[in-house]
């Protein structure tokens, strides 16, 4: 059964026993006046009768007895159930005009739920809060917890089902024969071969939709194109999902998701259709992504291959001279000396005549030889193989654009459809090509060649390859957008649909001011403050220093030395691991869940869950191990529990999910946190750092890529972390996938109760827009530059040319803050789609890349974020405690990294997976058990510190390196064992 939270009791302040309140409690016997008033109390706050004497704050009693001059012992009457309470119980419900809930109220509240609420939420705490307070609106007094409980599902259940017939209603009945096709066998395969059933057919056309793209390829466009076609030809109204949220049609798909065919043709017919038209509305939205990401890697991949090819062809031509110019020189005199002579008698001799071919063979390679080459590469590519795939992607997919400035490409390709069929070399002379914008100069003279009358034709394959090019582009930074998408759609549905109506509190959750100029004149005073400290203290700052390197103004500063761990740190590390020496790590995440229950978080998809949460709770605790260690399920069956791996497997499936499992890191996030005794770590911190970290991975998807800086193949996952190593967030994301919108990502979005003001982070972490949007974002931008020495400074104000003289050698032009005045309004609109999360947030910044320069909001983005980076630049350069503070927030997040090995060590780290949800729920995994492992240390620490000669021992230097992310005591390895029965030993 559901159990349903209480409400927060109220503070003492609230409960103030009035005048009148004191006649009615006089009224009563002395043994009852307690009683009577901690239920009036209580009743005239909560709407409702106390279910326990737990609900009220022993603090509460003691003020409401102390006011009313009366023992506490009378305060037992409160949990008896005799006549004297429910007499008291008649007279406050009609002091308060309240009455008890009939059968005929838990009907109306029923339909009053189903109505108002479901559509909301089907969270049953949130549900059941609703309802009371429902009964408080009408006067009524919530029924029993556990009506309240049936109520609430057959609310739920009630909505569910009108929901499902209203859409079986609008489902054509050629749709609904095509959507109960999906549940047949695809044509060819042969029965009894899927899902473990025995009376199964075999496997249904819709696990062939479920499958992932592979890598990019000509072949897997094709693949994905006839899915595309599939899911279409199902003839799903339009408008089927239109007013429903998105949540309810994503529970809809994963119970597709979770249950084999065999399991879905078992449900009623409005349920099954349902599910069924949910998956495949969502899937066309993915599929049409996923053909995006498809072309847009296939077309690099063109480039690429050619480029490698023709490398590896003039590698034996390019051969460099050395002394190129003394061979010069040298020839130079000899011509002179010598200018009616024969170039072999004259020349040669000086220079070599080897040498001289050497020289023109590097000015092939590297000169126009080259450049014509690797166009002639890329179009035989081309032409004998990827163009195939051009006409179907053309007739799949509809390309639009906002911007009038990228029509051209749009009219290309209009061109390319119509000419699809066609077996032309070259387009006709009549028609109109467009060629600004989509020719680049590299190609033009490639794309336009005479004929044999001297006119100037277009090579149609030329051709097509440049808009292929073109089109890459601005498809990445959304200029142009795709018809039925849903990361590449209209990019002015991923902006608040509201935002001129409610900007007013747009502006206020921001914190940003509605004027322009009250914005741009704070962030100038801030500028001119910060240049003027960083210019008063750079005579005396040893650490920094200005001038000029090769001719180029340079910062030189001292580079941060590195800090030994204090003696106390190690003693109390030899004392901790000499107590809980070899601990299981499968034991402390264990102890987690019994401490934080965190696997309530995993509920199956479906109605009814068939494993008992008895049986249901270690075997998640399993599954979570073999995949956060990346041992396996297989590793992890334990005969003691007589587990086998067929039930892991049962378990992953049907339970372990994204949103479950960032619910459970949550929930140990937040009960680390709370766990936390401030006198050994802080009040609290509001700091983060964040940074990625490279994992192996199987390739044949479109998240794998191959990372020169590893020098493999694999995905990036990008954590953040706060200052005592608690990760608050996690992401999966492609090597090549922009850094900045992760951060800003995890700390827009993060689950925990952590409110992120400063953020630590790396080089490739930040930008210039990423500076702007932090600061409209209200939070901090704390990098470590790894080019500190080029950085510059801009000037808050013009005409001041003299202004800060110390800082002369790195200032440059002033901020053009007009620009920022005429799009701030445009800037907090992109802010505050990002805090809402109204798109991915590297949808939306991706309009905001040097590939679309022209942007005006690009542009103001990129004068605010000037502005921002020098007053960060500023502080860092003046503040050493500030580099220190980076400095430190950075090493926790490499310690962090350095424990991802410690524990994903099975398989040499590498997911071995081609599918993105396995990737992103090993990573997960891996999340949680490392915040347990952090959990229990952190508790395990405490209790270290607690004994006696621990005491006042610890000194500020050593509380600052005190960190529960410890592991020399943590055994991830041996057998796997769980024994739900005994405990770790603390207190």
């Amino acid at each position: 059964m559901d159990q349903l939270v209480p409400p927060p009791v109220e503070a003492p302040k609230a409960w103030t026993v009035t005048p009148a309140d004191e006649l009615l409690i006089a009224a009563k016997s002395r043994a009852n006046r307690l009683s009577f008033a901690l239920l009036l109390l209580f009743f005239r706050a909560h709407g409702r009768f106390p279910r326990t004497q737990d609900e009220i704050e022993p603090a509460i009693v003691a003020d409401v007895a102390r006011h009313l001059d009366i023992g506490l012992t009378s305060a037992q009457t409160l949990a008896g159930s005799g006549r004297t309470v429910e007499r008291h119980r008649a007279d406050i419900r009609t002091l308060c005009g309240f009455r008890e809930a009939s059968v005929a109220d838990g009907e109306t509240l029923t339909e009053w739920l189903r109505d108002h609420a479901v559509a909301e939420t089907r969270d049953t705490a949130l549900l059941a809060s609703a309802l009371e307070q429902r009964c408080r609106d009408l006067a009524i007094e919530p029924p029993a917890p556990e009506r309240i409980v049936r109520i609430v599902r057959t609310a739920l259940h009630a909505y569910d089902e009108r929901f499902c017939d209203d859409m079986h209603r609008r489902l054509p009945a050629a749709t609904r024969a095509r959507l109960d096709a999906l549940l047949r066998p695809a044509a060819g395969e042969q029965p009894g071969a899927a899902n473990d059933a025995p009376d199964d057919p075999g496997p249904a056309v819709l696990m062939h939709l479920q499958a992932d793209p592979g890598g990019p390829s000509v072949n897997s466009l094709q693949t994905e194109l006839a899915k595309l076609v599939l899911v279409r030809q199902l003839g799903l109204p339009a408008d089927l999902f239109g007013p429903t949220r998105s949540h309810e049609v994503e529970r809809y798909n994963q119970r597709v998701v979770v249950e084999a065919p065999y399991e879905l043709r078992r449900h009623a017919e409005p349920l099954r259709l349902t599910a069924l038209a949910a998956f495949a509305h969502l899937r066309g939205r993915s599929l049409t992504d996923g053909l995006v990401d498809l072309l847009i890697e296939t077309i690099h991949r063109i480039a690429a291959h050619a480029e490698r090819k023709v490398e590896r062809e003039l590698l034996d031509d390019l051969k460099r001279v050395t002394g190129k110019q003394n061979i010069l020189f040298a020839l130079a005199d000899a011509s002179l000396a010598q200018p009616d002579g024969v170039v072999r008698e004259v020349v040669f001799p000086v220079a070599g005549e080897q040498t001289l071919r050497d020289l023109v063979k590097e000015w092939k390679a590297t000169g126009p030889t080259y450049r014509t080459t690797l166009r002639t590469v890329i179009r035989n590519s081309y032409s004998g193989h990827y163009r195939r795939m051009v006409p179907k992607v053309l007739q799949a997919l509809e390309f639009r654009s906002n911007n009038d400035g990228h029509r051209p490409v749009i009219r290309a390709l209009e061109l390319l459809r119509r000419y699809a069929d066609s077996k032309l070399r070259v387009f006709p002379a009549e028609e109109d090509v467009p060629l600004d914008g989509v020719v680049s100069g590299l190609w033009r003279d490639a794309v336009i060649e005479p004929d044999a009358q001297g006119r100037q034709r277009i090579n149609r394959i030329t051709y097509e390859i440049c808009v292929l090019q073109a089109l890459r582009e601005q498809l990445r930074c959304k200029e142009i957008w795709v018809v039925g998408a849903n990361r590449y759609r209209n990019p002015d549905e991923d902006l608040p649909a509201d935002f001129e109506a409610e900007r007013a509190a747009y502006d206020a959750a921001l914190k940003l001011p509605v004027e322009a100029d009250r914005f741009i004149e704070g962030l100038k005073e801030e500028m001119r403050t910060e240049l003027a400290t960083l210019d008063a203290g750079l005579p005396s700052n040893a650490e920094v220093r200005l001038g000029e390197r090769r001719g180029k103004s340079w910062i030189t500063l001292t580079p941060l030395g590195a800090q030994p761990d204090p003696d106390n740190i190690i003693k109390m590390k030899a004392e901790l691991q000499a107590k809980w020496s070899m601990t299981g790590l499968l034991d402390m995440v264990k102890e987690s869940d019994l401490r934080l229950g965190m696997t309530e978080a995993f509920k199956s998809p479906t109605v009814y869950e068939r494993l008992e949460r008895s049986v249901l709770r270690p075997r998640l605790l399993l599954c979570l191990h073999g995949l956060g260690t990346n041992a396996g399920l297989q590793r992890l069956a334990s005969l003691g529990l007589e587990v086998s791996t067929k039930d892991l497997a049962y378990v992953r499936h049907r339970y372990l999910s994204v949103p479950a499992l960032r619910e459970a890191i949550a929930t140990v996030a937040n009960g680390t946190l709370a766990a936390r005794d401030p006198a050994i770590w802080g009040d609290g911190t509001n700091a983060c750092a964040s940074d990625s970290k490279h994992f192996g991975a199987w390739d044949q998807n479109l998240t794998t890529q191959w990372h020169v800086r590893y020098g493999g193949r694999g995905v990036m996952i990008y954590w953040h972390v706060e200052r005592k190593s608690l990760c608050i967030h996690s992401q999966l994301k492609s090597p090549s996938s922009s850094e900045v919108a992760s951060m800003i990502e995890g700390v827009l979005h993060h689950c925990t109760e952590m409110e992120v003001d400063r953020q630590y982070v790396d080089s490739h972490g930040q930008s210039t827009v990423g500076f702007a949007f932090c600061r409209l974002l209200g939070f901090q931008l704390l990098p470590r530059l790894k080019a500190i020495g080029s950085q510059k400074l801009y000037r808050p104000d013009t005409g001041q040319p003299d202004a800060y003289p110390h800082l002369q050698p790195v200032l440059t032009k002033p901020i053009d803050w007009e620009l920022i005045r005429q799009q701030y309004d445009q800037m907090v609109k992109y802010a505050t789609a990002l805090r809402l999360g109204t798109a991915e947030t590297e949808a939306i910044l991706r309009r905001f890349t040097r590939n679309n320069v022209q942007h005006p909001t690009y542009q103001a983005l990129a004068e605010l974020g000037r502005a921002v980076k020098t007053i960060f630049l500023a502080r860092y350069l003046h503040s050493l405690a500030l580099r220190h503070e980076i400095h430190e927030g950075l090493n926790t997040i490499e310690r962090w990294n350095g424990a991802n090995d410690f524990i994903y060590f099975a398989r040499h780290g590498e997911m071995t997976s081609n599918r993105r949800e396995d990737h992103e729920i090993s990573m997960l995994s891996l999340h949680l058990l490392q915040n347990c492992m952090v959990y229990v240390n952190t508790l395990m620490l405490q209790e270290v510190l607690a004994q006696p000669h621990w005491q006042g021992r610890l000194t500020e230097t050593d509380l600052r390196a005190l960190t529960p992310l410890l592991w020399e005591h943590v055994n991830p390895y041996g057998r796997f064992e769980l024994d739900m029965t005994t405990r770790l030993p603390l207190k």
